[in-house]
């Protein structure tokens, strides 16, 4: 399975997928493509380091959201993708985008879905006084964060926590979810029946995905 991976920022969660590739966690998946919208972002460089062939689609060179879509369906087109995973790419995507992956395109985001959905999700928790937030991988479809939910991690809110402590142990989950995820659809062991998504538990090491 060739994988891209879109980001915007910082590539933590890129690295984390790096890292499960060179210890051979990926299973048949393959990390083919990394595609930026901010040129000089962490992330293009983490996947120069690693020596993973990247691209650019600055979405500022675009007026219209439809003719960045295209764009970067084009800049995807020679790597033959079966996955793209959004790590922190903060772009909707349109119609053309997902008429061309739909169902093929996944994203990790730093809350228990349904809530807090949208940006600063740490933040919204915090405030709200939840004692547990987390982190979720679901389907990208129109909307935001809307999604079919494929996989969650809990966390526990500390009643000292603010937006940046919760952030950090959120993402340590993240890290550990999303390979674990990315590895489960390349082996095939996703189903999804409208908005139910199963992950069948075959782990050799004994590690196992929550069926959602």
């Amino acid at each position: 399975m060739n994988v891209a991976v879109l980001a915007s920022g910082s590539g933590t969660n890129l690295q984390a997928l790096i890292d499960s590739a060179a210890r051979g966690e990926l299973g048949p998946a393959r990390l083919a493509a990394v595609g930026v919208n901010v040129p000089d972002c962490r992330a293009f460089a983490r996947a120069q380091a690693a020596g993973i062939a990247t691209f650019v689609v600055d979405h500022r060179q675009y007026a219209v959201r439809d003719e960045f879509d295209r764009a970067l369906v084009a800049a995807m087109e020679p790597h033959e993708i079966d996955l793209v995973v959004l790590a922190g790419f903060m772009r909707l995507l349109g119609p053309s985008f997902l008429g061309r992956y739909g169902g093929r395109v996944i994203n990790i985001h730093p809350a228990l879905l349904p809530a807090f959905p949208g940006v600063h999700a740490q933040r919204q928790a915090a405030a709200y006084g939840v004692k547990l937030s987390g982190c979720t991988v679901h389907f990208v479809e129109a909307g935001v964060d809307s999604g079919p939910v494929i996989a969650q991690a809990a966390v526990p809110v500390r009643d000292d926590d603010d937006e940046a402590s919760l952030a950090a142990r959120i993402l340590v989950e993240e890290h550990r979810l999303l390979p674990s995820v990315v590895r489960a659809l390349a082996e095939g062991r996703v189903t999804a029946d409208g908005r139910r998504v199963r992950v069948i538990e075959s782990w050799p090491s004994g590690e196992s995905l929550r069926t959602m």
